[in-house]
């Protein structure tokens, strides 16, 4: 797997939060980024909720209304 080109970035953090991770050796570059990522993903899935909430709907009343497709077949 290849690396992904970095971008220098200018960050503001709490100065308390800044010097405890300092003290603790924190990398800071990627906690960041692993922080920035979980919120990427964090917003794509409510992008995903909204955009298909419709189908999602749609879905859940055919199911109360009709019970599961293949209901009948389970052996459980």
């Amino acid at each position: 797997m290849t690396a992904q080109p970095r971008k220098p970035t200018n960050l503001s953090l709490d100065a308390a939060l800044l010097t405890e991770a300092k003290a603790l050796k924190v990398n800071l570059s990627r906690a960041a980024e692993e922080g920035v990522r979980h919120a990427v993903m964090a917003a794509k899935s409510e992008q995903w909720k909204a955009t298909n909430a419709a189908a999602l709907k749609s879905s859940n009343a055919y199911v109360e209304n009709h019970g599961l497709p293949l209901d009948s077949f389970r052996q459980f």
